[in-house]
């Protein structure tokens, strides 16, 4: 008895195609509503796990600047982004920056793509020299204390007004 080689027994099995086709998968329904998502509130649980969670030397600190935050405006909503808590009006704005352990540090920025130049607004004011420029869409600010938040509270407020005006300036 001869056996068939792999390519031989391929050809002689194929059978030519007798228009039968899979029925097709059953599709949704077009009228099927989608889940909206609501957008999370000021505060949010998410944002509260994660920082319960945080192992931080400084996380009394990145309370009090996440509560000054999120007191600027009431537009403004918090998540979890880029592993760390970042707020929102109608674009991300501002993140954490918690690897380093020594201080708090907050990244002032305009979302998540950096903007061409064209949609670049400036620089804004910063009396107090608070920020540092890290590039002409993106600062950064570093706070090491509560004495230190709370005896620079009212020019960061400042600053995070401003740089929210600067982002939803057409």
């Amino acid at each position: 008895m001869a056996t068939k080689s792999r390519r031989e027994a391929a050809t002689t099995t194929k059978q030519p195609s007798q228009g039968t086709k899979k029925p097709a998968a059953p599709r949704a329904s077009p009228a099927a509503p989608r889940k909206r998502t609501s957008i999370p509130e000021p505060g949010g649980a998410t944002v509260t796990a994660f920082l319960d969670q945080l192992d931080h030397p400084l996380k009394k600190e990145i309370h009090v600047v996440r509560q000054l935050i999120l007191g600027v405006s009431p537009e403004i909503r918090e998540e979890i982004k880029w592993n760390a808590p970042s707020f929102r009006t109608t674009e991300h704005f501002a993140t954490f920056n918690l690897r380093t352990q020594d201080r708090v540090r907050l990244i002032l920025h305009t979302g998540a793509k950096a903007k061409k130049p064209a949609q670049q607004k400036g620089r804004i004011e910063d009396p107090e020299g608070l920020l540092e420029w890290l590039a002409e869409d993106r600062c950064l600010v570093t706070l090491i204390s509560s004495a230190d938040i709370e005896s620079k509270r009212a020019a960061l407020e400042a600053i995070l007004s401003a740089w929210i005006a600067r982002m939803e300036s057409p």
